[in-house]
């Protein structure tokens, strides 16, 4: 199976449009557009019944101590853990591509409602549900694309990997609130193949990418 994207190259930097946030004029960071890319995919096994897609941070600081703090870097050697960026099941067999922005358009203060989506499909909540639960401004459930806001004090490039699972059941077995570790093993076992696209993405302007 084959993953691509019209809205970068693999390996490539994703453009702002993309982002939840990018490099603001004055201060640090502003808000984007937060679209969806777009995604195609080909060369589907015999068999798939149904699509999981998952996009995830690899990069992200295991600790927030230094986190966008003045005067202070994140530490590349900083052990990491996965970031959550869009959990989306059940989509169905015969589709073969997301267009750009159709899953998301904007930055929604509170989340994007869910979990029904286009195609039939359900989407999970992503990490900033958590990340915005003590600011009363953005809290709420973040369900389907919401994309890059790494610190823009961290010295290291953060990839972002969308992977494209095809599956021998047609819905996947998770049900209500579920994230992307959720899935991840409800799916164990039904995977008839899997394919990635990824893409870096900075907030530092020391870092090149």
């Amino acid at each position: 199976m084959k993953l691509t994207s019209q809205s970068f190259a693999d390996g490539a930097r994703i453009p702002g449009e993309f982002a939840f946030c990018i490099p603001a004029a004055e201060g640090h960071v502003a808000l984007s557009a937060n679209r969806n890319p777009q995604l195609a995919w080909s060369d589907v096994p015999e068999g798939t019944r149904s699509f999981v897609l998952i996009c995830h941070d690899p990069d992200v600081p295991s600790r927030g101590d230094d986190v966008n703090q003045e005067g202070r870097s994140v530490p590349a050697s900083l052990p990491r853990v996965d970031f959550f960026h869009w959990v989306l099941v059940d989509l169905p067999a015969t589709l073969r591509a997301i267009p750009a922005g159709s899953f998301s358009q904007e930055v929604t203060p509170g989340g994007k409602p869910g979990p029904a989506a286009a195609h039939g499909a359900r989407q999970g909540i992503n990490e900033y549900t958590a990340w915005f639960a003590g600011d009363d401004s953005m809290r709420g459930d973040y369900h389907g694309y919401d994309g890059p806001c790494p610190p823009w004090n961290d010295e290291l490039l953060h990839h972002y990997v969308f992977t494209l699972y095809a599956l021998d059941v047609p819905r996947t077995p998770v049900e209500g609130r579920f994230g992307g570790a959720d899935v991840r093993k409800a799916i164990e076992g039904h995977v008839l193949a899997s394919a990635s696209v990824t893409g870096v993405y900075s907030l530092n302007p020391a870092v090149s990418g």
